[in-house]
């Protein structure tokens, strides 16, 4: 079979992590580009050595910094300029976070939750797509909780609440329960991101927005305080004790199988947990995700356009 490079985000550790240890256990052809915001040697090394593969390859970057962004996607180029690596064939968006106030800013000065779990995605994938060559894949992380309805979230996180780009981009007073829509919110724009993707993406190549249900005992909440940290991370146990979650090893497993399974649903599917389902009405706007996608582009160039006048 043919190698191919596959460019992850979001696999440090919890389900990410074992997702790509199955990945390259199954395609150890396949050559792995890991990001993560330090470490990403030690973080290659250590797939090296739980997985046996040959081809893993660790790049430092904090997706909360665009700089950074930029940075990797030159280092993956070069690799596939000089042929260091095979041809680009998939993107693995995993990373996200969420945070306890609306005001906590990126490098560049946006809002935290926005600026990661949607601007960071956006702007890795438009400057790695003119590379992507069929067959090939894109999977974005988004969550159920996108829907806003409680049999979802069992009210742990608000509706969202969708407003213009540079509105959801802009830091602003809110506390936790706003910090919460936020999230919601910016996984309702991965969505968006998904289905604006699926109307440019080359040949051969698909996109999904991927759900992998609640995922108990990972570390999805380590920048919350303590005392919160523990009642969040005691819901999300609750939720496997009720059957309505999984381990990070299940989710994991589920990830990777949808993956290696070859993706079949129609490019911009919603995936819950490997199965093609409806996302929520709301997620299918046409004129929200281009203004999305435009908004996202001047969004994340205009300090690159600031620098470069600068100079």
């Amino acid at each position: 079979m043919d190698s191919r490079t596959v460019v992850l985000t979001g696999v440090t550790r919890g389900f990410g992590r074992e997702a790509v240890e199955l990945l390259i256990r199954e395609r150890p052809q396949d050559h792995y580009v890991v990001l993560a915001r330090r470490g990403g040697e030690r973080l290659a090394a250590e797939l090296l050595k739980t997985t046996g593969a040959a081809g893993v390859t660790g790049v430092d970057c904090d997706l909360a910094s665009l700089a950074e962004i930029r940075g990797a996607v030159e280092e993956i180029l070069r690799g596939l300029d000089t042929r260091n690596l095979p041809p680009l064939g998939g993107y693995l968006g995993n990373a996200g976070l969420t945070v306890t106030t609306t005001g906590k800013r990126t490098a560049d000065g946006y809002e935290m939750t926005f600026g990661v779990n949607v601007l960071s995605h956006y702007l890795l994938v438009r400057e790695l797509l003119p590379r992507f060559t069929g067959p090939g894949w894109i999977v974005l992380t988004s969550s159920d909780c996108h829907f806003g309805q409680f049999r979802y979230t069992l009210g742990a996180t608000p509706p969202p609440r969708w407003e213009t780009p540079e509105r959801l981009a802009t830091p602003r007073a809110g506390g936790a329960r706003e910090a919460g829509r936020a999230y919601a919110t910016s996984k309702l724009g991965v969505i968006y991101l998904t289905h604006a993707l699926a109307r440019r993406l080359p040949e051969g190549v698909g996109v999904y927005s991927y759900n992998p249900a609640l995922v108990a005992g990972t570390d999805f909440f380590r920048h919350a305080p303590g005392p919160v940290r523990g009642v969040l991370n005691g819901f999300f146990q609750l939720q496997r004790f009720l059957g309505r979650g999984m381990t990070p090893q299940q989710a994991g497993a589920r990830l990777a199988d949808t993956i290696l399974a070859g993706l079949p649903a129609p490019t911009g599917s919603y995936l819950d947990r490997g199965r093609r389902v409806p996302s929520s009405p709301e997620s299918h706007d046409e004129v929200r995700e281009e203004e999305l996608w435009r908004e996202a582009a001047r969004l994340v160039d205009a300090g690159r356009r600031t620098d470069i006048l600068a100079e």
